[in-house]
């Protein structure tokens, strides 16, 4: 069956509630899991004719540190488990783009991820990473919601 489990999360609750079930289903088949999250390429946002700007090396460090934490989670809850767990920070991609070549990169055969399940206005404003990763991926792709 699935031999390497491909655990995407953004550290939110919901996200972590897949993990633990990506976990689980690792754990019952016995397959290996890499988790990763992924950090937005950093922007300047334009506002009338003053640029206002996060310095980079802010958004860098920042960026990072919240990676550590967020994938630090779901290795704890692999641990726990007793399940071996790789990480992968992926920065300057946005969401969907960045799990699918991880996807690819690592060797995985499904990827675990949550949707928030934004309907409506919220989903065309703010667009959904999983509908995205659904529609772009060639493994198959468990979302949790």
């Amino acid at each position: 069956m699935f031999k390497h489990i491909l655990i995407a999360t953004d550290g939110s609750d919901l996200a972590e509630r897949a993990a633990a079930q990506g976990v689980g289903l690792a754990k019952v088949l016995n397959a290996k899991v890499t988790a990763v999250t992924v950090t937005e390429p950093w922007t300047a946002f334009l506002a009338g004719d003053a640029a206002i700007a996060f310095p980079f090396d802010e958004y860098d460090k920042g960026a990072a540190a919240n990676a550590a934490r967020i994938l630090a989670a779901t290795s704890e809850i692999a641990k726990k488990q007793d399940v071996a767990c790789a990480t992968a920070h992926i920065k300057d991609q946005f969401p969907a783009e960045g799990i699918i070549a991880t996807c690819t990169s690592h060797g995985c055969d499904l990827i675990v991820m949550a949707s928030h399940g934004r309907r409506g206005l919220a989903k065309l404003l703010l667009g959904s990473q999983a509908t995205k990763v659904l529609t772009m991926s060639s493994v198959p792709v468990l979302v949790c919601r």
